[in-house]
């Protein structure tokens, strides 16, 4: 699915304009919405995705699409932590055979790792890894892109966790209560829910973002294991995985890997060597999606100073800095090309656009 309210882009694909993401979480969102009296639809027809488009099994969505519904969905229902609602109203069924086979695994962590390694086909819009540390089984996930709106941010890091706690408790036991929780965002006003779904210590303004599970629970079976049917389910889960390592796939990895590393951009030979390829084999790839790395790194820079200009509190230096430009002489001269216009129009320009949002808040 094209994100319809996207601007054109210089040639190379922006990793927010990239439709890749199944969209199991605007639906839940959609429903949770749905019970505070605020309707989406409008809201997701407007950004391409109608109630027809919506029930698509072939569905993907881009960042860009799921950040604007999100980022609204949470203004008009007033609630600061709508990813809190969102995660416990999930079931595995929302995962489709990625949840099925997690639920056939020997134990829970055998579940979890399957989840990791499958992650990109459940709809995931962050960055899940699990190993075992000194205080236990940690589930680290992380942003795919560190300067996402912040209420985006939150919202996604409450939905990862509360869903992955929810759907634990569905399948082991409602006694689960993880060990500690460890949250990179700021505390909110208001800890209490927090308190409520996790039953654990929970510290916010982390070093980054963990979910620790107590040994006994990541090694606990889990009730409809199955190793017949998880081995069968392992096949189809790889068999989809193939087919979608698709150009855009290239496209999407690196985007992510330069949207990450920002300021800093690595070097084309680093990523070749990243993907386990030579120059001239990803030079090629790229070649046959019609694009350049320089391109993509265009497209990733572009939309990082598009974020940041949208944040008043930024000096022109700040975002520059951030985006990887030298000076500001050079975001000048980028955001002239993309937009014609000066950095301070581009900015006046993107906060009126987003002002009805905040006219029509719930």
């Amino acid at each position: 699915m094209s994100d319809a309210s996207a601007p054109a882009t210089s040639p190379g694909t922006s990793r927010s304009t990239s439709a890749t993401i199944a969209p199991n979480i605007l639906r839940y969102l959609a429903r949770v919405a749905h019970g505070y009296g605020v309707d989406l639809q409008p809201l997701l027809a407007r950004v391409g995705l109608d109630s027809t488009v919506m029930t698509s099994t072939a569905l993907r969505v881009s960042y860009r699409q799921g950040s604007d519904v999100i980022r609204q969905a949470v203004e008009r229902t007033g609630d600061e932590h709508l990813g809190l609602r969102v995660g416990a109203a999930q079931h595995l069924t929302a995962w489709g055979l990625l949840g099925f086979a997690m639920m056939a695994a020997d134990t829970q962590q055998e579940a979890i790792e399957t989840g990791v390694r499958y992650q990109n086909l459940s709809g995931a819009m962050t960055v899940w890894s699990a190993r075992w540390e000194e205080a236990g089984y940690v589930l680290r996930t992380d942003l795919p892109d560190p300067a996402l709106d912040p209420t985006v941010a939150v919202f996604l890091i409450e939905e990862a966790y509360s869903s992955v706690v929810t759907l634990i408790r569905l399948n082991v036991g409602a006694s689960f209560a993880p060990q500690a929780m460890e949250f990179a965002f700021p505390a909110p006003r208001d800890r209490s829910p927090f308190e409520e779904l996790f039953r654990c210590p929970v510290r916010f303004d982390a070093a980054g973002n963990r979910m620790v599970i107590p040994t006994r629970w990541a090694r606990a079976p889990m009730p409809g294991r199955d190793p017949i049917t998880y081995a069968s389910m392992l096949d189809v889960l790889d068999t989809e995985m193939a087919s979608r390592r698709s150009q855009q796939d290239l496209l999407e990895v690196l985007e992510i890997s330069i949207a990450q590393s920002l300021p800093a951009v690595p070097s084309f030979l680093e990523q070749a060597r990243r993907h386990a390829s030579s120059e001239r084999t990803l030079r090629r790839r790229l070649a046959a999606c019609g694009t350049t790395y320089e391109a993509i790194v265009d497209g990733v820079r572009r939309e990082r100073a598009e974020q940041l200009l949208r944040r008043p509190e930024l000096t022109l230096r700040d975002i520059a800095r951030r985006a990887g430009f030298a000076d500001v002489s050079a975001l000048r001269r980028a955001v002239r090309r993309w937009h014609g216009a000066t950095p301070l129009e581009l900015r006046t320009e993107l906060l009126e656009r987003e002002a009805p949002s905040d006219r029509q808040r719930v």
